[in-house]
């Protein structure tokens, strides 16, 4: 049963880093990573499936919340998301493999959302990017480890 509650909070960790909120899901996997005690690609798949639900939460809030943009109360402060959408139409959603990076990321799956990014090209580019970041942190862990 513990391992089922360290696989379930490292799933949460990478959701709520994934979205607006502050998280770290990379030192929760590094440090289950470090401690050989799990097995690398299921706690891969964990991290990942956890980070991607929550970019996809960002995006299903960008598809309808956008007219909430000028409240104080909404998740991505008007600089970020300006910041995200001018990325956005530069890169178009080839950006979207970068919502990995800290700051603009979690913005950048918001923008999509106001942007209307087809869910299916969004899903693919972001898993890549998300599955990418976590993979080069586990391959670092395991080889410092």
């Amino acid at each position: 049963m513990t391992t089922l509650y360290a696989y379930a909070g490292l799933f949460l960790s990478a959701l709520i880093a994934a979205t607006i909120l502050p998280a770290q899901s990379e030192a929760v996997l590094a440090v289950m990573l470090a401690s050989k005690a799990y097995p690398p690609l299921l706690l891969l798949a964990v991290a990942s499936a956890g980070n991607i639900l929550g970019a996809v939460i960002n995006w299903f809030l960008g598809r309808g919340i956008e007219v909430f943009a000028d409240r104080r109360w909404f998740p991505v402060k008007p600089d970020a998301l300006r910041s995200a959408t001018r990325w956005y139409h530069r890169y178009g959603r080839w950006s979207l493999l970068a919502s990995w990076l800290p700051v603009v990321g979690d913005p950048l799956t918001v923008v999509a959302g106001v942007l209307r990014e087809p869910f299916w090209s969004f899903l693919v580019l972001v898993s890549i990017g998300k599955i990418a970041r976590y993979a080069v942190l586990a391959a670092i862990v395991l080889n410092w480890a």
